[in-house]
């Protein structure tokens, strides 16, 4: 026995070598991180939204909240804030926006189907999900509102999905969902405790451990203070949110218009609407008046030669009534500074050194029928409008909904199946914190190789003792 006691001496003290080999890993992911940013793409159910709109209910949905749209009948929250440990797998994230859905109109004017879902929350811990919802709702018999927060909607199917070990942006692709009996009472008794609703996804930015940085988004415009001081009159940080008009953009990159749009020169995606930033001009608070010229372009183009873009955009704003402008180039034909929308614009005082007018409805003009090629009659309600100025160098403007990171494919990983085993429906992109892991794990990979062969060593020396003897 004493001939192969050595190796395996040896072979007992590389395998407790290895838990300790993994400890760096392990504590570069303990730090819980925060959610700071990112959107919830959900349908709800889509049914349920063609019924709304059907013959039968003859209704509508609105968004409210700075909810946007986004692909065939999904609805996108966005700004999510929460927390996300690495370590143990726990997710919160709550998102912004909500929907109205209302039909069965009766001759009084109200609805017979009212309900509201808003500021979606999304929970994962011990290897479950739920989402969580605020619910105002009417109900079918006795027409009682409820309105109740947080409801806890849906639970998720998570089968196979290991949340552990995730960098950022975390994302979440097609998670089926199923209506508990909460949401069936909150859903008005339209559908039953078990019913499949549309799948979720979700993309959100966390924070870097702490002594790294966060991941970089949208570069920021220099300091007001930077500039030279402006005259008696004029701003310099001004911005216009306009979402042209919400059918459209679900037109051009429907199944018919088969397009997408693109955004240049600063001009920024807010989910709903497009910011245009860097306004500049003169602001008269005594009379309300408004002249200013703003930064960027959006141009969509599609399917049947669609190719329409908007830039140069330019607001004025004069007693109560307020113009945007912008110059359109479609089909070979530039014009400059057409009026595209009218809206009202009273109240348009400042207030802590920002003026601020808040989704404004809008209405296009003749000359903004022509630019969209009259595939909208002057009149037409388009996306709202709202405006922001600030009169004074401390003001800053209001926060633009924040959608994340986009998710790209390059930036996901694909774990090794004896460290985190993920279905396909999960992604996590990373931001090479997970390099510690790898390291760690091919030291180990050496370590158990060695005492393999040390233990291959120990039962060989003892097969040549017993062969001998």
């Amino acid at each position: 026995m004493s001939s192969y006691r050595p190796a395996r001496a040896l072979a007992v003290a590389l395998l407790a070598v290895l838990p300790a080999a993994l400890l760096p890993a392990t504590a570069a992911h303990a730090a819980t991180r925060t959610v700071q940013g990112g959107r919830l793409d959900w349908g709800i159910k889509s049914s349920f939204q063609s019924y709304v709109t059907g013959p039968i209910a003859q209704g509508s949905w609105g968004l409210t909240g700075g909810a946007a749209t986004v692909g065939g009948s999904q609805f996108r929250f966005h700004s999510a804030t929460g927390s996300y440990d690495p370590a143990g797998g726990d997710f919160r994230a709550g998102f912004s926006g909500g929907v109205h859905f209302t039909g069965h109109r009766k001759t009084d004017g109200s609805y017979e189907l009212d309900l509201t879902i808003s500021r979606p929350t999304v929970r994962i811990e011990g290897g479950g999900g739920t989402v969580y919802a605020d619910m105002v709702s009417k109900d079918r018999g006795s027409g009682r509102v409820t309105s109740t927060a947080q409801v806890p909607l849906a639970t998720l199917g998570l089968a196979g999905i290991d949340m552990r070990g995730g960098s950022t942006p975390v994302a979440l692709n097609n998670i089926p969902a199923t209506l508990t009996s909460q949401g069936a009472e909150a859903f008005a008794g339209y559908y039953t405790a078990g019913t499949p609703l549309d799948p979720v996804s979700l993309s959100v930015d966390t924070s870097a451990p702490a002594g790294k940085p966060a991941a970089s988004k949208t570069p920021q415009k220099p300091e007001s203070s930077a500039k030279p001081k402006a005259a008696p009159g004029r701003f310099e940080d001004a911005a216009v949110d306009w979402g042209v008009r919400r059918t459209f953009r679900e037109y051009v990159t429907g199944s018919i218009g088969q397009g997408k749009w693109t955004l240049a020169g600063g001009a920024q995606d807010g989910g709903a609407l497009f910011r245009f930033p860097r306004g500049e001009g003169t602001y008269d608070a005594k009379k309300q008046a408004l002249e200013a010229e703003f930064a960027g372009s959006v141009r969509f183009t599609g399917a049947g030669g669609l190719d329409l873009r908007l830039s140069r955009f330019a607001v004025t704003v004069k007693a109560g009534a307020g113009t945007l402008r912008a110059d359109v180039l479609s089909e070979d034909t530039s014009r400059k500074a057409v009026p595209l929308i009218t809206f009202p614009a009273g109240g348009f005082a400042p207030k802590d050194g920002l003026a601020v007018l808040t989704e404004a409805p809008a209405t296009l003009t003749a000359d903004g029928a022509r630019a969209f090629g009259s595939l909208y009659k002057a009149g037409t309600a388009m996306d709202p409008v709202s405006l922001a100025v600030a009169v004074t160098a401390t003001a800053k403007l209001p926060a633009l909904p924040d959608l994340g990171t986009e998710p790209t494919p390059s930036a996901q990983t694909s774990e090794p199946p004896a460290v985190k085993p993920v279905a396909a429906a999960a992604t996590v992109a990373d931001d090479g914190s997970r390099t510690g892991l790898y390291l760690a794990l091919g030291g180990a990979g050496v370590l158990a190789a060695a005492a393999v062969g040390a233990l291959v060593l120990v039962r060989r020396k003892r097969s040549t003792t017993d062969a001998s003897s």
